[in-house]
Parts: C-alpha cells; structure tokens; sequence
C-alpha cells in the first residue's frame, strides 16, 4: 500500500523541517531520507522540495549555503533557522491535534 500524495504534501513544511533539526543537509539527502523512513513509500518531487526550499527560506525558516564537496559537484546545504525551530514545534503540534481527531472520527468507539 503505498501513502497517498495528498495526506503527505499538506505536511511538506513540517517534513523538510524535521530533517534539518537533525542536521544541516542537502535536497537529494533530504529525499533519501525521506524515502528511507517511508520504506520507499514517499519520495518527493524534485520541483515540490524545492519550491518548498525556496518558500521556507524567502520567510526566514531556513538558510542556505554552498558546501565545500571535494568530489567537484557543489551542494546547496539548507540550515534550519530558530523562527524555523519555532514553525517546526507548532506544525508538529498541529500534526498532533489533527491525528487525535482523525483517531476519534475513524475508530469507531469502544463497546462497553
């Protein structure tokens, strides 16, 4: 069963972020790893995670940088910034409270 593209792109942000809590990273890293911890469920588009790139960083919730790869191939590093640290605890918060809800509105209750 593969994740619908749809339940996923809403939490894009979130995603992206929580990679960069872990560390500074690159595009093609990010998606490995995405793909990864999905067991090869997910993968994004390249045009989808870098317009993501491009919106997070033009509102201040990450920077950029060229890396100095010897392999001749220059990387753009992403770096999370602390107004990204702060959007990254409320999306998650708000992941929380929509994944309660769903709980409550798909499980249908318990019989006594």
């Amino acid at each position: 069963m593969s994740i619908a593209s749809d339940v996923i792109r809403g939490h894009t942000d979130a995603i992206i972020l929580a990679q960069l809590m872990a560390e500074d990273s690159y595009g093609y890293k990010i998606n490995r790893a995405v793909v990864e911890k999905t067991g090869g469920l997910f993968e994004f588009k390249e045009a989808t995670l870098y317009t993501a790139f491009r919106r997070l960083e033009q509102s201040g919730y990450i920077t950029s940088y060229w890396g100095d790869e010897n392999t001749g191939a220059r990387r753009r590093y992403y770096s999370i910034t602390p107004y990204g640290v702060e959007l990254y605890q409320r999306l998650v918060a708000e992941w929380e409270q929509s994944a309660a809800i769903l709980q409550r509105l798909i499980y249908p209750p318990k019989q006594s």
